[in-house]
């Protein structure tokens, strides 16, 4: 089912920008899809050389890369509104693969018309320059607790940055929110074993900072949670969205 962007009920929201009608047409001719994808499928794979860009509508994704042997490192993960496929749109082909972490909708903008909007509409163009910025700064934060975070400290950090992420979203309800994020995800996001973070997980439960169980994050503290990861960096609001 195709959604026009006047009539999109996440631009509403008060996480982002708001932006004029003749902006919002703008972005309008440029989407040329709206596509619905299950849980698991990779609408862009690394070394593609045709990958579109897209704005994550609904549902949640993430960024990869892999070793030949299989080992994977999540790059980050994509919630609502944010911008995926830039990369390959400015290097000719893929350097990541993404998948659909749930089912998911994507808006689909045609690279071939990136450069036009840079050209005829800077504004726009900044927006996804800003856009792209933000998730370097998502890959940066990752980066920093798989060199200098211990492993209690790399997760607890993940859960802080997601949680407050979601929580200008509206995505968190009486303090909980559906994480989808299996500890196999963690593990790849954060370079740790899969047992490693069986068992500090345990151990963080044991804090009562915050839980996981079956599906739902509930956090408790989130003060407490950042203030132990060292994370201090809130979701930055009202932001761009294309």
């Amino acid at each position: 089912m195709y959604v026009r962007c006047a009539a999109c009920p996440l631009r509403v929201r008060p996480a982002f920008v708001q932006k004029s009608d003749e902006e919002v047409a703008l972005i309008e001719a440029w989407k040329s899809d709206h596509l619905r994808l299950p849980a698991g499928a990779e609408f862009i794979r690394p070394e593609q050389t045709d990958a579109e860009l897209f704005t994550l509508f609904s549902g949640w994704a993430f960024r990869y890369k892999e070793l030949i042997d299989g080992r994977r490192q999540i790059l980050n993960f994509a919630l609502p509104g944010d911008l995926i496929g830039l990369q390959s749109s400015m290097f000719g082909k893929s350097l990541y693969g993404a998948v659909a972490l749930t089912d998911i909708e994507l808006c689909l903008l045609p690279r071939r018309k990136l450069g036009n909007l840079f050209e005829r509409y800077p504004e726009l163009g900044y927006e996804v320059t800003w856009l792209g910025a933000r998730s370097e700064s998502l890959v940066d934060e990752n980066l920093l607790s798989a060199g200098r975070r211990g492993a209690a400290e790399r997760i607890a950090a993940l859960v802080a940055g997601l949680y407050k992420r979601a929580e200008t979203l509206g995505l968190v309800e009486d303090g909980a929110l559906e994480l989808p994020l299996t500890q196999q995800h963690i593990a790849d996001a954060l370079g740790l074993s899969l047992v490693h973070t069986n068992k500090t997980l345990a151990r963080l439960r044991a804090q009562k900072l915050f839980s996981i169980s079956e599906g739902r994050l509930v956090v408790h503290n989130l003060r407490g949670v950042s203030r132990f990861a060292q994370h201090f960096e809130d979701d930055l609001a009202p932001r761009p969205m294309i």
